[in-house]
């Protein structure tokens, strides 16, 4: 079985890979900034109190219902969940 190359997964999200880069380096910002916050918030409870939700609920937005609506304008799954 030959190795996977760098085109194979971000092809089978309908990504090329530098926008697939991008959106994985988008994404591991995202998480990252809504991780400290989250550690701010567990020192000082006052302080983002709706960082932590409001970060998922925008990663869920963008990969999930967004992956979702994509594959219902096209007609068809482009890669399973």
């Amino acid at each position: 079985m030959p190795a996977p190359s760098f085109t194979d997964h971000p092809a089978s999200v309908g990504e090329t890979y530098t926008e697939h880069m991008h959106t994985a380096a988008w994404f591991g910002w995202r998480m990252l900034v809504g991780s400290l916050a989250c550690f701010v918030h567990a020192l000082l409870p006052f302080l983002f109190t709706r960082t932590g939700s409001a970060t998922i609920t925008q990663l869920h937005e963008r990969m999930v219902v967004n992956r979702v609506r994509a594959e219902r304008a096209a007609g068809g799954a482009r890669h399973p969940a």
